[in-house]
Order: structure tokens, then C-alpha cells, then sequence
């Protein structure tokens, strides 16, 4: 009697309705050109401002540098590095590098600092705290030739309340105006006052930030506030003084409506520094060609000092 031989099962043919969906990728390229457009979309007006208003100028800058060109005349002539050159060999340069040096550390150093101080007094719990903090930080929002123009009332020799204020206690009043380095003294004041309410607000909110159980744990194992204030929490301000040392820094070496407004470079060219000698040249003297040199040399000092201090003094900053 024969067997059937059993046949393996043939494979069943889906039909269309009865067939499983299979879901394809999406492609990788539609995924980075949605974030292309994304990312367009956000920061192309960005972008298009600083190529328009920083980047060409800048370049712009750059050719006018290699120019003679007075401002105002329709014609130029291409000197290459001439202009560099007259700028270092001025007998004046040494001075108003000197000048700008001196301005730069007195007001970047001396804001820090104060600014810290403020920063740990409006930190405590103080009766009108508020009131306190807003004093302190109003003058930076407001005009720096105002500013300027209020303070030559109060630095007055005959008549200002520095002086009044110096002759109650038997002490002439300084010539604010016509001594060169109490010229420079006078400015570097002001500008302090100006902008140590910046400085303090940034330290104040660093300060906010600062744990607390680190300084009840230094607390108990016997740190005076001091050393506390050392040891814990100086490290842990870090970022903000790293932040505020590069800000403060191109903030000053640009500074000129203070200047403007007090002295005019003045006396003698003892407030005259880098930036201020770019409106001189530029505006006064009519020497655009020139003026740009000066702008140029300036703007490789601010990027030289601000790439340093992100290449070395960065690595010494601790983020928690």
C-alpha cells in the first residue's frame, strides 16, 4: 500500500490587504536639512547683522588702514604699512600707551575689587537691601556724558564739593584739570563710580549661587569667616571673575565718553588714550587713513589679551 509522501508547504502569497506595513527610515539627509533650515530660520538675522554692522566695518577698517585718506576727500592713495609705521615712530605713542595702560589696570583691577566688596556687603541681610542694591547699580545704566558733566561740578577746585569737603579738614583741593596725572586720577574715578554697580551685580549673583552647606560644613570644622570666604568661596567665583575680567577689560580699553566729556585727552594729552587717539586722528585731525591704523592695532590688543586669557587663565577656573 502506497504512502503519501508529505510536500513541504508552499509559501503563502500576501495579498495587498493582508500584508504587514513595512516602515522605511527617513532618510539621514531630510533630518540635517530641517536642522539647516532650523537653524536659519533662528540665527540667519543674527549672522547677517554682524556681517553687516561688525564684521565688514571691521574689514573695512582693515583697508582704510593701508590708505592715505583724509575724511571728507574724494580721493586716496594706497600706502601699505606706512601708517603702522608713523604710529610707532610718533615720540607721543609711548605716552598714550602709557596712559591707556595705566587707565586699563586702575579701573579693571580696582572694579573688581570693589566691586566684590559691594557685592558682599549688598549680600547680607541689611535693612533697605533693595534700595541699597538699586543705588548702587543705577549709574550704570545712565549716560556717561552725564555723568561726565556732573562729576566737573563735584571736582571743582574753587568751587566743587570735593574741594569743600577737602578744606574742612585743612587739605587744599588738587588741580583736578590742569596736572595731567591728576587728570588721570580724576577720570579713572569717575569711571569707577560708573561702572562698579556692573561689577557688583555680576558678584552678587555668584554669590547667590554659592551652596550653603559647603560654608555650614567649613563652619563646623572651626573656619573663621574669613578663611571661609577664602577657601571656599573666592574658588567657587571663579567663572563669574574670569567672565567679568574679560568684559571689563574690552569695556575699558574702549572707554570715551567719560574722557569726552571731562578732560578732551587733556591736560597735555594725559587722559589721551588709544581710543580716544582714534577720534582725534579721525574726526579732529581729518587723518581717516591714520585713525584706522590706530583702530586696527587696538582691535589685535583686545583679541591678543582676550584669546590669552581663554587659552591660560580659563584653565585655572573651576566650574562646579
Amino acid at each position: 500500500m502506497a504512502t503519501a509522501t508529505s510536500l513541504p508547504d508552499a509559501p503563502v502569497r500576501q495579498t495587498g490587504a493582508h500584508r504587514a506595513p513595512r516602515s522605511r527610515p527617513r532618510p539621514r539627509y531630510r533630518n540635517r536639512l530641517r536642522n539647516w533650515l532650523i537653524f536659519a530660520v533662528l540665527a540667519g538675522p543674527n549672522i547677517a547683522l554682524l556681517v553687516v554692522f561688525t564684521y565688514r566695518p571691521l574689514l573695512q577698517s582693515f583697508y582704510l588702514s593701508t590708505l592715505q585718506w583724509n575724511l571728507g576727500s574724494p580721493t586716496a592713495f594706497p600706502v601699505g604699512l606706512a601708517n603702522y609705521a608713523d604710529f610707532f615712530a610718533d615720540p607721543g605713542t609711548p605716552r598714550m600707551l602709557a596712559v591707556t595702560a595705566i587707565f586699563t589696570l586702575a579701573t579693571v583691577g580696582g572694579g573688581m575689587v570693589l566691586g566684590l566688596l559691594l557685592a558682599v556687603l549688598l549680600n547680607r541681610k541689611l535693612h533697605f537691601r533693595g534700595v541699597a542694591r538699586t543705588i548702587v547699580v543705577a549709574p550704570y545704566v545712565l549716560s556717561g556724558v552725564a555723568v561726565g558733566l556732573l562729576w566737573l561740578f563735584v571736582f571743582d577746585p574753587n568751587f566743587g564739593v570735593l574741594s569743600a569737603l577737602l578744606h574742612t579738614v585743612g587739605i587744599g583741593s588738587p588741580d583736578w584739570y590742569t596736572a595731567p596725572h591728576w587728570a588721570l586720577v580724576m577720570v579713572i574715578i569717575v569711571y569707577l563710580w560708573k561702572n562698579v554697580g556692573y561689577v557688583a551685580l555680576i558678584y552678587l549673583a555668584g554669590l547667590q549661587a554659592v551652596p550653603r552647606d559647603l560654608l555650614e560644613a567649613a563652619s563646623l570644622d572651626g573656619a573663621s569667616p574669613l578663611r571661609s570666604f577664602v577657601s571656599v568661596v573666592l574658588p567657587l567665583l571663579g567663572p563669574t571673575t574670569f567672565f567679568l575680567g574679560i568684559t571689563t577689560l574690552l569695556t575699558s580699553l574702549q572707554s570715551f565718553d567719560i574722557i569726552r566729556a571731562m578732560t578732551n585727552g587733556g591736560p597735555l594729552e594725559g587722559t589721551t588714550t588709544m581710543m580716544y587717539s582714534i577720534y582725534l586722528e579721525g574726526f579732529a585731525g581729518g587723518r581717516a587713513g591714520y585713525s584706522s591704523a590706530i583702530a586696527t592695532i587696538l582691535f589685535l590688543v583686545l583679541f591678543a589679551v582676550t584669546v590669552v586669557q581663554l587659552r591660560f587663565v580659563e584653565r585655572k577656573v573651576h566650574y562646579t
